[in-house]
């Protein structure tokens, strides 16, 4: 009853005019960079993190999940019209909804895309607010050491599943972590890592490498790549709605969705890939026309956009409840609650518990606006592709450098927004993911600080992480995290090898 209680005071929180209208605009950009292939939620967090800096705190935190929830719409929205995924996670959309596109039923796929989506996230929000106060209750009773393993769980976790080496990944992290002891040191009061520079002893800003990771080595990459052929865009035909055959086929993979998305989101090696492809499986498999698969079925457009959704919510449990980010885009958030000095775990929801209530509302009004908004606007958006890539990219490269001087005007960080600009150029180059970069920075420190304080209880005691269950248990799930990768990797070499 508690948990109805402080949800509904978070629904009068989200329906401030100022937060709506923060929700309604983070929705729109949402499905707008969803939508343009190349540009993401996280790439668009990154790049207006320095732009919000002075504004409210909770208006701002809502903006950034409208912007992740309308980039899993939208990225639907290519993926159905002209086969181009906007993000990883709309690859099993693109199976069946553009063969949909392309008999002429491109509405009803939108539209079940659409519902698919508000369906998933108002039953994943629901379970958001009812886990995310347990967990926070057992998160309080954590110790340094247990606080350490959670760390090191997701350090191994997050760069074990981005990307496609772990040792890549790997590599990325210890990076960010390198870039983690830049500054004055907490303990001591000694400067690290600062060459004498004053501008970098308050550290390295997660907002300069994020914005110059995500949004400059994006448009570096794009830029290096472009070759000047023209898209080629799927004209809408038919209805924009759907048939009473094409509900009754939806519905239940709209459920089957939301229950394999939601759980895997919320686990620290989740992610929305994973989901999405399970339920487009899970459909053909519980399909009673199996041979429709492949040439348009409805019911593998409906289910793995409904995980991709229910996963998107999922990420946020771990977020909000633990602070911990598992995907790009929960990292670039997570950059956003301590850009206005707010750390996401179980304090959070004693401190400030308008404001993360009003976040976990603002969920619901997010995905009934875009519902509201996107189906009507799909012309829009289909003409919004037609943009060329070179105005694209270089307006990102004038907002990328403009922002970050707003916030810190300082040669030294310009300076080093090229650097990572071109380091994230190189990075995806040569196949090195960037989001564990910006995970070792910002919970490099905390982890460090955790790690510190736990030496400091047991009065210098290195096994305390081993004697004490928690810390144990999470270490081991560590070691099994980063072990099973490369075992898996192992034994599928075994097997050719004996093919």
């Amino acid at each position: 009853m508690d948990t109805l209680s402080l949800l509904a005071d978070g629904i009068w929180v989200a329906m401030q005019p100022g937060n709506l209208l923060f929700a309604a605009v983070g929705v729109l950009l949402g499905t707008l960079v969803g939508i343009l292939p190349g540009i993401g939620p996280a790439l668009t967090v990154a790049l207006l993190l320095p732009v919000t800096f002075k504004l409210d705190p909770t208006g701002s935190i809502i903006m950034f999940a409208g912007i992740y929830f309308g980039g899993m719409y939208g990225s639907s929205t290519t993926a159905i019209l002209i086969n181009t995924p906007g993000e990883a996670a709309s690859i099993a959309t693109a199976i069946e909804g553009h063969k949909m596109a392309l008999a002429g039923r491109a509405g009803p796929a939108l539209a079940t895309a659409a519902i698919g989506s508000f369906v998933a996230g108002t039953i994943a929000t629901i379970c958001l607010a009812l886990l995310a106060p347990g967990i926070v209750d057992l998160a309080v009773q954590f110790g340094p050491w247990d606080y350490f393993g959670l760390m090191v769980v997701a350090f191994v976790t997050v760069s074990a599943t981005f990307g496609s080496s772990v040792l890549r990944g790997l590599t990325s992290l210890g990076l960010g972590l390198f870039l983690g002891l830049v500054g004055i040191d907490k303990l001591t009061g000694q400067a690290r890592l600062t060459f004498d520079t004053p501008t970098l002893m308050d550290g390295v800003s997660v907002t300069t490498l994020a914005v110059g990771l995500f949004a400059m080595g994006e448009a570096l990459f794009v830029a290096s790549r472009y070759t000047g052929a023209a898209e080629k865009i799927q004209a809408l035909r038919g209805s924009l709605w759907m048939s009473r055959a094409d509900w009754k086929a939806s519905w239940k993979p709209w459920l089957r969705g939301t229950l394999l998305g939601f759980p895997i989101g919320a686990l620290p090696a989740g992610g929305a890939e994973v989901p999405t492809l399970l339920s487009y499986t899970l459909e053909r498999k519980f399909s009673k026309n199996p041979e429709q698969f492949g040439k348009g079925a409805i019911e593998g457009v409906a289910g793995p956009e409904a995980a991709n959704n229910a996963s998107a919510t999922g990420t946020l449990v771990p977020l909000l409840a633990l602070g911990l980010p598992t995907s790009a885009t929960a990292a670039m958030m997570l950059a956003g609650f301590q850009q206005y000095g707010l750390t996401p775990g179980p304090l959070l929801f004693t401190t400030n518990p308008e404001m993360v209530w009003g976040l976990i509302a603002s969920f619901l009004i997010g995905n009934l606006m875009l519902l509201v908004l996107n189906l009507p606007l799909v012309g829009l958006w289909v003409k919004l592709l037609t943009i060329p890539q070179a105005w694209l990219y270089g307006g990102i490269l004038v907002f990328a450098a403009m922002g970050t001087l707003a916030a810190n005007p300082s040669t030294t960080e310009l300076t080093m927004l090229v650097v990572f600009g071109l380091t994230g150029y190189l990075m995806r180059c040569l196949d090195y993911p960037v989001a564990p970069m910006v995970v070792g920075l910002i919970l490099g420190p905390m982890a460090e600080n955790q790690f510190r304080r736990a030496l400091q209880v047991s009065m210098g005691d290195y096994w305390v992480f081993f004697k004490h269950p928690g810390s144990a248990t999470l270490l081991a799930i560590a070691v099994i995290a980063l072990l099973a990768p490369l075992l898996f990797k192992s034994l599928r070499k075994f097997r050719a090898s004996e093919d």
